[in-house]
């Protein structure tokens, strides 16, 4: 049921036409692409333990404990909950935002927020059932290597670019408006 025009002046909380919610479906396929990845590595790798695809692009299972580059992973157990809550309060706030655009005309920004919320989750689901995040995709150059990442990883990654591109064509729309 749609809102009339006098229903959205009195509450800006109201909008017309159809949510971002749907979109919610792009979130439950990275978290089940993101965990059964991980399911399939645990089950057949060791602890580090390292098979080359490419010759820039290893698989490598890995544990973090901190954040992204490994961001407070020995600080002694306390980020595990502190990264869970935020990703929780992250992911609360992104269906709020989700509930109040317009899907089918903000097509980028809804993709890009429930892909972060679909990376969010996928490493939260980590954490709390292992106390770690998995991490395997291993990329280098000759002896120097980029941390290890996951396919959540790679969402929050992806849908933060498509933030800032939807940020860049919102501007270019106001610009030549």
């Amino acid at each position: 049921m749609s809102a009339s025009a006098d229903d959205t002046a009195k509450n800006p909380v109201v909008q017309p036409g159809p949510s971002g919610l749907p979109w919610v479906l792009l979130t439950l396929l990275a978290i089940v692409l993101d965990q059964i990845s991980k399911a399939w590595l645990t089950a057949r790798f060791e602890l580090y333990e390292t098979h080359a695809l490419l010759p820039v692009l290893d698989i490598t299972r890995a544990h973090n404990m901190g954040a992204a580059f490994s961001f407070l992973a020995a600080a002694g157990g306390w980020q595990r909950w502190l990264f869970t809550a935020l990703a929780v309060l992250v992911s609360s706030v992104i269906v709020v935002w989700l509930r109040r655009l317009d899907g089918v005309q903000q097509r980028t920004l809804a993709m890009g927020l429930t892909l972060i919320m679909g990376g969010a989750i996928g490493n939260v689901i980590d954490r709390i059932r292992l106390g770690y995040v998995v991490d395997f995709i291993s990329v280098h150059w000759s002896s120097h290597y980029f941390p290890a990442f996951n396919i959540a990883d790679s969402c929050i990654t992806v849908g933060a670019g498509l933030l800032i591109l939807d940020a860049l064509l919102e501007g270019r729309r106001a610009r030549s408006a």
